[in-house]
């Protein structure tokens, strides 16, 4: 009897295309995995953030995604609607200053607590 080499041993172990179910398998388990833990929660705290944005209102406290922190003092909407294109006047310190709504990186409400909190 002749030996055979061993990957030819693991051919004849799987016959048909059962050898692909198990790193397809194992590659749809890595996805699942990165989906539930890394993608869906990034969706969904995106989500809350841009209704914030939308929701925001005179007197509210912000802080730009450059770091500066102020009060907003109105509101100018670039459509009928409510857009990212919004220009928003900011009052930081005896400056006033005009934002685009969409570089609005956190929001505090009148009273001092975060709108992501009140959110979630």
């Amino acid at each position: 009897m002749t030996s055979l080499p061993l990957a030819s041993l693991a051919i004849l172990q799987f016959p048909g295309g059962q050898a692909m179910v198990a790193p397809l398998l194992m590659y749809g388990g890595i996805f699942a995995i990165f989906y539930f833990l890394l993608i869906r929660p990034q969706q969904q705290q995106r989500k809350k953030h841009e209704l914030a944005i939308l929701e925001l209102k005179k007197g509210d406290r912000i802080v730009t995604a450059g770091g500066l922190i102020g009060e907003v003092q109105n509101i100018k909407s670039a459509g009928a609607a409510s857009s990212p294109d919004d220009e928003i006047t900011v009052k930081s310190g005896e400056s006033r200053l005009i934002v685009e709504r969409g570089r609005i990186a956190k929001i505090f409400s009148s009273t001092g607590t975060s709108t992501a909190d009140k959110v979630a």
